[in-house]
């Protein structure tokens, strides 16, 4: 038995709805909110590592997405470190452009703040950055967090944020480690 274009096409379409289906199935199962965090053990106490956060001009000493955009424009503004410190930046498509507050800190343990994204993408998160003495000096945790819109949720039945963020973190307190231990 022959099957006639038209049919061809129904079933095309059928598979297609049920797969479109399927993945806003699994994005509704998701979370409404995401968390990403790494942590590192570094040889150097809290009050070496606090400036090099705290500041967020020296975030360019050991940041990774300033090295994916160096030529990106950053401008800072508010205080010059710690609670009120602002820096914006606007790169190319591999950086975005954003906004980063510090909202509160408590010196040589915790930074807070608020990281807002305009491009590629809107989203409005926060992040903190822990430091707890260890035995050979501090652990450092490095997190963002924030809503999971449901678009997100789509996106991310592809795509692994905790990976895909993760590994930019763990890039970046590899650099800190370099930079505190020096």
């Amino acid at each position: 038995m022959m099957m006639t274009p038209f049919y061809i096409v129904i079933g095309i379409g059928a598979v297609m709805i049920a797969a479109i289906l399927l993945v806003l199935v699994i994005a509704a199962a998701k979370p409404n909110r995401f968390r990403v965090e790494r942590s590192i053990g570094i040889a150097a106490p809290p009050g070496k590592i606090f400036p090099l956060l705290d500041d967020l001009r020296q975030q360019r000493l050991w940041s990774p997405y300033e090295q994916k955009d160096p030529g990106m424009k950053r401008t800072y503004s508010g205080a010059e470190s710690g609670a009120g410190a602002i820096y914006e930046w606007d790169g190319d498509k591999n950086i975005g452009a954003g906004r980063q507050e510090i909202v509160s800190t408590t010196a040589n343990e915790r930074i807070e703040g608020k990281i807002d994204f305009f491009r590629p993408m809107k989203a409005n998160n926060r992040f903190e950055l822990l430091l707890r003495p260890a035995a050979n000096g501090t652990n450092v945790t490095w997190a963002i967090f924030g809503p999971m819109p449901f678009s997100s949720r789509i996106f991310s039945v592809f795509m692994d944020f905790d990976k895909m963020i993760g590994s930019d973190f763990e890039k970046g307190l590899i650099e800190l480690k370099q930079v505190a231990e020096r």
